[in-house]
């Protein structure tokens, strides 16, 4: 990887170990030279959906980055948290912040380690992206949240038709219920660049 580390970086990764080495170098700058700069509203919008449909801990954060929608669910309420997340770097500055119950490395397409139906409910917001985890990665989510817990993940928008997420959704089927999906804008007004108009949908459903 000899991209510097930003989005056009991020999305256009390829592997696991890519993701590790861009999220390794962009970990101690990340919530400043991104978050900040590009008014990232993904978090809070994914937290207040978790919250809104009646989401509550303990809750797994995936792909928790450097804390972000921890910070989000605690402005919510919502707690206990865990942070799982491929980049142990970003855990370092996600665990510095004092969010997270417990904070631990893991690959959302792989078994992360957590017992079946470990957590009530489970937030992302950020993996489910390009250069990241595709629909594929939806079986672990349930795996580790319990019958009946609460879901609530983004997924950006053009990810979300390349990948056929519309599809796989409707393949979950009895697995899940009271699935609803809405479209937000990823950043805030003082975004700029080619993404700052970017959609991303969020969808919350319960494991059935």
């Amino acid at each position: 990887m000899q991209d510097d580390p930003d989005l056009e970086a991020a999305y256009a990764l390829q592997t696991p170990d890519d993701n590790r080495r861009l999220y390794a170098e962009w970990a101690t700058t990340y919530d400043d030279e991104f978050a900040v700069d590009m008014d990232y509203m993904l978090p809070l919008h994914v937290a207040e959906a978790f919250a809104s449909v009646g989401g509550q801990g303990p809750v797994i954060d995936l792909g928790a980055g450097t804390g972000l929608l921890g910070a989000a669910l605690k402005t919510c309420g919502i707690g206990p948290v865990d942070a799982t997340d491929l980049s142990q770097e970003m855990l370092d500055v996600a665990g510095a912040k004092g969010l997270y119950a417990r904070l631990f490395a893991g690959n959302l397409l792989e078994r992360l380690p957590v017992d079946d139906g470990a957590y009530a409910g489970a937030a992302s917001s950020g993996p489910f992206t390009h250069g990241h985890v595709g629909p594929d990665a939806l079986e672990e989510v349930l795996r580790v949240v319990r019958p009946g817990g609460v879901v609530a993940l983004s997924i950006n928008a053009e990810h979300w038709e390349a990948k056929g997420y519309d599809a796989r959704l409707a393949e979950l089927g009895p697995r899940i219920a009271d699935l609803a999906v809405r479209e937000v804008r990823i950043y805030g007004p003082e975004a700029s660049g080619p993404h700052a108009r970017d959609l991303s949908r969020v969808v919350t459903f319960t494991r059935a």
